[in-house]
C-alpha cells in the first residue's frame, strides 16, 4: 500500500469496496503480500501453519509479539492486527494488561479477540482504554475443544439470531470491524447487513464486506489439508519442492555453482 489504511477508512469501506485481509508471520512474506492487502493479520494460525502444531491453543503472547514485530519490519505501510492468543483475555483487567503489552512492544494498529456478546464488555473496556479491537464471531478456533470440533454456524434460526446479537454487541462495544468465520453464506449476509462496521469473511460466502485467508493456504504451501473455503491461487508446495529438487540435483552433479556464481 502506498498510503497506510486507517480505522476510519476501514469503516468507510462498508458498502463501498470489499476489504482484503491476509495473514502473515514474518518479514519476508509480509513484504511480498502488503502491496495488495488492506490489512495484515498476524494470526494465531501461525501455531499450525508456521509451528506445525495441531491447533492454535498453545500459541503464546510472546510468540505473537515476536511475529508481529517481524511482520512490521516487512510491511511498514500495512494496517497490522495482532491476534490475541487463547487465555490472554479471560477478563477485562487481564485483557487490558496483555493488550497494552502488545501495543507497547509492537507497532500493531489493533488486536483481534474471539467471541461475541459474551466478550462485549471486554471489548468495550479495551476500546475505552485506547485499544483498537477487531472482533471475531461465528466459528471460533480457540473454542473448538469446548464445542467438540470445528462446527459451521448459522444452521438454525437460533444460531442466526445469536450471530446478529453478537455482531451488534461488538459494534456497540466499539469494535471497528470483525471477522466472521465458518458461517452459512446467507446468514453471514444478514449479519453483515445488521451492523454498520465491516465484516471480513472466511468461509462465510461473498456477501460480506471483505475476505481473509491464511497466506500459506492461499499460496498452496500448506499440504496437510485444505478447508472447503480455501482457494489455492498457486501450487506453492509443488513449486518449492521442484525448485529444491533442481538445486539438489545441480549440487550433486556439480553443475552449481557455475563461474557466474563464483568469486
Amino acid at each position: 500500500m502506498s498510503k497506510k489504511i486507517t480505522i476510519n477508512s476501514i469503516k468507510k469501506s462498508k458498502g463501498v469496496s470489499p476489504l482484503v485481509m491476509i495473514t502473515a508471520y514474518d518479514a519476508l512474506f509480509a513484504r511480498l503480500l502488503e502491496s495488495s492487502a488492506d490489512m495484515i493479520l498476524v494470526g494465531d494460525s501461525l501455531n499450525m501453519s508456521f509451528a506445525g502444531k495441531s491447533d492454535t491453543l498453545s500459541a503464546t503472547l510472546e510468540q505473537m509479539i515476536y511475529h508481529t514485530n517481524a511482520v512490521a519490519m516487512g510491511a511498514k505501510n500495512s494496517f497490522l492486527i495482532c491476534d490475541m492468543p487463547f487465555g490472554t483475555y479471560t477478563n477485562k483487567k487481564e485483557a487490558l494488561k496483555n493488550a497494552i503489552k502488545v501495543f507497547q512492544e509492537t507497532p500493531a494498529d489493533a488486536i483481534k479477540i474471539e467471541g461475541g456478546e459474551e466478550k462485549a464488555d471486554i471489548v468495550e473496556y479495551l476500546c475505552s482504554s485506547g485499544i483498537a479491537v477487531c472482533g471475531h464471531i461465528g466459528l471460533l478456533p480457540q473454542a473448538f475443544r469446548g464445542e467438540g470440533g470445528y462446527k459451521v454456524k448459522g444452521k438454525s434460526e437460533e444460531e442466526k439470531s445469536q450471530l446478529i446479537r453478537d455482531a451488534k454487541a461488538l459494534e456497540k462495544a466499539g469494535a471497528f470491524c470483525m471477522v466472521i468465520e465458518g458461517v452459512k453464506a446467507d446468514v453471514a449476509c444478514e449479519v453483515a447487513k445488521s451492523v454498520k462496521i465491516p465484516l471480513i469473511g472466511i468461509g462465510a460466502g461473498k456477501d460480506v464486506d471483505g475476505q481473509v485467508l491464511v497466506f500459506s493456504d492461499m499460496l498452496g504451501l500448506f499440504e496437510e489439508f485444505t478447508p472447503k473455503f480455501v482457494k489455492k491461487y498457486m501450487d506453492g508446495a509443488a513449486l518449492v519442492k521442484s525448485a529444491m529438487k533442481s538445486y539438489s540435483d545441480e549440487v550433486k552433479s556439480r553443475e552449481f555453482p557455475q563461474d557466474i556464481h563464483t568469486y
